[in-house]
């Protein structure tokens, strides 16, 4: 079939004049030249317009955009453009054009024509797996970087794009806490999953650095709900230990709840015995200890921020209801499941009231929340740092252990314990920039 009956089959409508059109023997004489793939890389020092002048340059050869990438790292512009160039352009004439083009702008200009194969096999990569790997740490180094990328390539992965998500630090921070974020976007899949979690716990505990691992998807960019443990998450204390501090058993106290954080003792049956240890104590001293507790670092950054980007919270505790609710109020958390400490004429009477909420009734309690909003489980976002903990991390989307026991750690699929609280944004893809304080 001719080119000129292709354009009438679009065009039923369109007049054609029959002296013009050529004869059955002249098909190969009017063979349209196929289009032309060619590759543009620019570089140089940035300044507004750089782009628009270059696409306009392209535009008078009627190209097309495939794809594009640009980045611009203190002033310096890396400008990257996959365009296709009809067959009745000349391609060696374009890339002359946008030389002489670039070296008017003060940049330089790379081209390459793309063969088909190569283009074919670059398209037929579009289907492969995309991950996020973030890396958490107070400033980043070479050695962690040059450690985290080498992993990317050991395990057959390829850096697509590489974004700070941190803000500019300061050349002298003096004692100010800092924060640094880095996302690496990449494509593939590891060739060994375990020991790619197995390395990525080595090297956070090694180069003092979090590292992060998420399959990109569209839940990683739609979460809805983050759910916290309150004491040693949101809170820098366990309030239970402050509480027995107040009834003369603190030592004993403390010990046991550091075992059931551990794990080495049953949640219950823990709870029963340090609440006991506070029969009699003053429904007075809820306050003062209230008043006391510190926040953990970055958690009022970290609650402001998702509630002005409309996360539902929630605290899911094995501590109390009161400080979960000063907490709400305080930080404007949606809800509250904790234990509820009995108090009988004004005293506590060494019991709490209802089911404990233990490791199994937080997760039960996550699942009940997700159906309530009517999300995915795959929405949710799971914070905490003890073992009674871990069924919750592991049945949201996102289960961070934060600051957490070893055991935690090496269990959890994420781990922070570098920065503050306010971490957890940057999981989420959030830019300091985007942030209020």
């Amino acid at each position: 079939m001719s080119a000129t009956t292709n354009a009438l089959e679009s065009h039923p409508n369109a007049v054609v004049n029959e002296s013009t059109l050529p004869s059955p023997h002249a098909s190969s004489a009017i063979a349209m030249t196929p289009p032309t793939i060619v590759l543009l890389r620019f570089t140089g020092d940035d300044c507004p317009g750089l782009t628009a002048s270059i696409s306009e340059r392209l535009h008078r050869f009627n190209c097309r955009v495939i794809d594009v990438n640009q980045a611009v790292i203190h002033r310096s512009l890396l400008l990257g453009m996959l365009v296709q160039i009809p067959g009745s352009e000349d391609p060696e004439r374009l890339i002359r054009k946008m030389r002489r083009k670039s070296r008017k702008l003060g940049l330089k200009c790379k081209a390459k024509i793309v063969c088909d194969p190569d283009y074919d096999a670059w398209v037929k990569r579009q289907g492969k797996s995309r991950f996020i790997l973030t890396l958490l740490s107070r400033s980043v180094t070479a050695e962690q970087f040059a450690a985290v990328s080498r992993l990317v390539s050991d395990q057959g992965l390829n850096i697509d794009v590489i974004t700070r998500l941190s803000g500019r630090p300061e050349r002298d921070p003096g004692d100010e806490l800092t924060r640094a974020c880095v996302e690496f976007s990449l494509r593939g899949d590891p060739t060994d999953a375990n020991a790619l979690k197995a390395s990525l716990l080595d090297l956070s505990n090694r180069l003092n650095l979090d590292l992060a691992w998420q399959r990109d998807d569209a839940f990683r960019r739609n979460r809805r709900i983050v759910a916290l443990d309150m004491d040693s998450t949101l809170l820098q204390a366990e309030v239970i230990d402050e509480l027995a501090k107040e009834a003369g058993a603190g030592e004993k106290v403390s010990a046991i709840t550091e075992a059931a954080m551990r794990g080495e003792i049953d949640f219950d049956e823990s709870l029963r015995q340090r609440v006991q240890s506070l029969e009699g104590l003053p429904e007075s001293v809820l306050p003062k200890v209230a008043e006391r507790l510190q926040l953990t670092e970055g958690a009022e950054r970290l609650l402001s921020n998702l509630r002005r980007f409309g996360y539902t919270t929630a605290i899911l505790s094995g501590g109390f209801t009161y400080f979960g609710e000063h907490l709400q109020k305080l930080l404007g958390i949606d809800h509250v499941h904790a234990n509820e400490l009995e108090i009988i004429d004004g005293k506590l009477t060494g019991r709490v009231l209802g089911p404990i909420v233990n490791a199994e009734r937080k997760a039960l309690l996550l699942e009940q929340l997700a159906a309530n909003e009517g999300v995915d489980r795959k929405q949710m976002i799971a914070i905490g740092d003890g073992a009674n903990d871990l069924p919750m991390l592991s049945r949201a989307g996102l289960g961070i252990a934060f600051h957490a026991k070893p055991i935690v750690r090496e269990s959890a699929e994420h781990q922070v314990s570098t920065l503050g609280l306010d971490a957890v944004l940057y999981l989420l893809g959030v830019r300091d920039r985007d942030l209020v304080e």
